[in-house]
């Protein structure tokens, strides 16, 4: 788990840390990549949300979203210390499709993406998707299971996406620690295993 010191000085870096590797959050608009990035970070995240306003209803489909009020313009920045030696970089990008050549900026050195879907929204993840396979980038699957809709097997999920047998699907609540520690844990494994 996370290194989190009760000092003030918890947002600084380690002296010791010789080893940072840069991870993305992505997913559709409104998937839960603040939230998850506010979740483990170690640090007050750098969010870059702004209210939504009447200009973009026709540009934002909040269809399937419940008390959406703000949204991402530039992207979220979070840390996660994994040992005296290694941090891990947090980016979350935004969903829209206009926002593309920041995400594509933002991918830049990136060594994997945790790509976040809502299973009853499946649909508006084939972009994201299409973006990371694109630009080379090794991803797995979270699924973040908000806990007052219906569930859907992984098995479905993984049909669904047209998933490869190897890509990583697991479940999440982008809310819970426990849970989204799992998720990029399993990136981890993954970006592990690739290297073997």
């Amino acid at each position: 788990m996370a290194f989190k010191p009760d000092s003030d000085e918890s947002v600084y870096l380690r002296e010791s840390v010789q080893t940072a590797a840069k991870i993305l959050v992505v997913g559709h608009f409104a998937v839960g990549k603040t939230t998850f990035i506010g979740t483990m970070s170690e640090i007050p995240p750098l969010r870059t949300e702004e209210v939504m306003t009447r200009a973009g209803e026709g540009i934002d489909d909040l269809k399937g979203t419940t008390g959406k009020t703000t949204t991402t313009v530039a992207m979220d920045f979070g840390r996660l210390t994994l040992s005296e030696e290694l941090v891990l970089y947090l980016f979350g990008t935004p969903g829209q499709q206009r926002f593309v050549q920041v995400w594509e900026d933002i991918s830049r050195g990136a060594l994997g993406a945790l790509v976040l879907v809502d299973p009853e929204r499946l649909d508006e993840s084939f972009p994201v998707m299409d973006l990371v396979e694109h630009y080379g980038i090794p991803y797995t699957i979270a699924v973040n299971r908000f806990g007052d809709r219906p569930d859907h097997a992984d098995e479905e999920i993984r049909e669904a996406l047209d998933l490869l047998p190897e890509t990583p699907l697991v479940s999440c609540d982008a809310r819970d620690q426990r849970s989204s520690a799992n998720a990029l844990i399993t990136l981890v494994r993954y970006l592990q295993s690739r290297l073997n």
